[in-house]
């Protein structure tokens, strides 16, 4: 083989540098894919056609159309009716997983995944604490099984599309609606009985994280004592705020100086306390005579009348590390913060000042309607949920509509009539104009980082093959696992598409794993359907790592995990889910 181009090396250092700032945080996914294809461009490695072509990729034109399908079946609450079905009214975590698995894993073979655990973290929520079983024996398993469900179908998740679209781009076919079926839908099975029966025996239960009370729920929220409050001059001993049944208080602010308290401490006026511990506690406290909220509320009614929110931080969010007071939250979003929580870390300090990270959970006061207005926008938080009722403004009339439209668009793809691209943006266009959903609601629920994302990997996947970079990589997995056979061939790309899933985003870990698949197919003479069906499943099966997929995120601090928490429970369904996907592989093209 020839020697590697300038070219070659210049793609191979800008993605090894793309890599890097992906697995170490260093600023939005989108805008690290977005800079390494302008810096593709500026080297002349990629015209500026070719690198901005993937906007006009079926792919990236199907996933926005489906962002707006799922956004149309969600707000008609076409999907209520499935609480019946996942919810057991008796039983322990693991039937409840095996019964929420059974159910979930077919409606995310076909609705975006994403809405989906948005739709249910707080029905889980409310289930487990009807039946008294920590939250955190269930949300990991939730979104462990919307991801084995969107594997099974070209439509459940972006990374099929990717796949697909790139192996359209490429001239060897295409993945069709059902090609991977066969092979994740007997991985998908094996895996939900591994989750249901070792995943929620290896996830934690309620975690005090030092606190005095069993199961507190760690929250760092505040309250003030007012001008003329009673608590003026007592101490934290006769105020009887030493140590509550469901919270603590950590420390005192009084103007800009954190004092540490102690049951002598006497409080003054203007005093800002700051407690640890279960939200539903900060009511508690705003219920006692001399304490106020360390914020005025945004309106008037009181406080107490106003909706609570929890929303969770997005990796793309403009939050990310800024403070609240930087990020001036009351004028930017409609609503003020009255408590952070933060998975695997116990937080300090006031709670404006907190640089804030992906995956914070906040409990938000605002108006009724901030879960509507911010709840598609996935760029700034993956889930708004109301913690304080709000009921949420649906239209169930067009339940059966919404649900026929979705329908139709799957189907006509299905039989061939048109590819998926064409009936889902025609199904998304419907969906507005038979005011399903209105226009407004429609582009708030397309996810444009993930449409970022995607067109940008699809230009520096062509980057990969045109420069020569994927024969190379190609050769030195055919060479190094030659004596394996073809099928060792499969395995390496598998595994090797499986662990970068894992530390950067799946579709820009899918693009470039397609590339190097197909040329590895080429060289062997084998079917590159084989190479796109092990790298759209290897892609989309991320369990080991909170970052590897977006709904993983999305349930970190409301289940209060640790990073550590998904490689536990993560390990065994790897595994198997790999084994059987492998085998199946093995069985249908070997």
């Amino acid at each position: 083989m020839e020697p590697l181009t300038w070219q070659a090396w210049a793609t191979l250092a800008l993605v090894g540098a793309m890599l890097v700032a992906l697995v170490r945080d260093l600023a939005r996914p989108d805008l690290i894919l977005v800079g390494t294809v302008v810096a593709l461009v500026a080297l002349g490695i990629l015209t500026p056609q070719e690198a901005f072509a993937g906007f006009s990729n079926g792919a990236v034109i199907a996933v926005g159309s489906l962002f707006v399908l799922a956004a149309g079946v969600q707000n008609t609450g076409a999907l209520n009716w499935a609480d019946r079905l996942v919810f057991p009214k008796k039983g322990g975590a693991s039937g409840a997983a095996l019964r929420m698995g059974g159910v979930l894993a077919v409606l995310s073979a076909f609705l975006n995944n994403t809405p989906l655990v948005a739709m249910f973290v707080p029905r889980v929520q409310a289930w487990c604490e009807r039946r008294g079983i920590p939250p955190s024996k269930l949300l990991i398993p939730l979104s462990y099984v919307t991801i084995i469900g969107g594997v099974t179908t070209l439509v459940g998740t972006s990374v099929n599309l990717v796949v697909a679209g790139l192996m359209e781009e490429a001239g060897v076919g295409r993945l069709q609606m059902f090609t991977q079926t066969p092979v994740a839908v007997p991985a998908a099975v094996v895996s939900l009985g591994v989750i249901a029966f070792i995943s929620v025996r290896l996830l934690p239960g309620a975690r005090t994280e030092g606190a005095p009370s069993e199961g507190l729920r760690q929250y760092l929220f505040e309250v003030r004592v007012p001008e003329g409050s009673p608590l003026a001059g007592q101490t934290v001993e006769e105020a009887g705020l030493r140590a509550l049944e469901t919270a603590y208080l950590v420390h005192l602010r009084r103007g800009d100086a954190l004092l540490e308290v102690t049951p002598e401490t006497s409080f003054r006026p203007r005093d800002v306390l700051t407690f640890q511990g279960d939200i539903h506690a900060l009511d508690a406290l705003l219920a006692r005579p001399g304490l106020a909220p360390a914020v005025e509320p945004v309106a008037e009614p009181a406080l107490s009348t106003l909706p609570l929110y929890e929303a969770v931080v997005a990796p793309t969010s403009s939050l990310v590390g800024q403070t609240l007071r930087e990020a001036d939250f009351r004028e930017t979003y409609g609503g003020v913060v009255l408590a952070i929580r933060r998975a695997d870390d116990t937080l300090q300090g006031s709670i404006s000042r907190i640089p804030l990270r992906a995956g914070d959970l906040l409990v938000v006061e605002a108006r009724g309607g901030f879960a509507r207005t911010w709840n598609a926008r996935r760029d700034e938080f993956y889930l708004v949920a109301p913690l304080r009722d709000e009921q949420p403004r649906v239209q169930p009339g067009k339940a059966p509509l919404a649900l026929a439209i979705l329908v139709g668009a799957i189907a006509l793809a299905a039989v061939g009539v048109a590819p998926i691209e064409t009936t889902a943006l025609v199904g998304a266009v419907a969906m507005i104009v038979l005011r399903v959903l209105r226009a407004r609601h429609a582009r708030r629920a397309v996810d444009l980082s993930t449409l970022i994302v995607i067109a940008m990997a699809l230009g520096i996947g062509r980057a990969i093959e045109e420069t020569g970079l994927a024969a190379a990589i190609a050769q030195g997995i055919v060479g190094g696992t030659s004596e394996f056979g073809p099928f060792g061939v499969v395995v390496a790309v598998y595994v090797a598409t499986l662990l970068l899933t894992e530390f950067i985003t799946h579709s820009a870990a899918a693009a470039l794993m397609i590339a190097i698949g197909l040329e590895a197919a080429a060289q062997m003479g084998l079917d590159p359907l084989v190479f796109g069906v092990a790298v759209a499943v290897a892609a989309s099966a991320s369990f080991l790592t909170p970052i590897g997929y977006q709904t993983n995120l999305m349930v970190m601090s409301a289940g209060g995990y640790r990073f550590l928490d998904y490689t536990k429970a993560g390990l065994p369904v790897t595994i198997t889910f790999g084994v059987v996907a492998l085998f199946m592989i093995h069985l249908l093209w070997f």
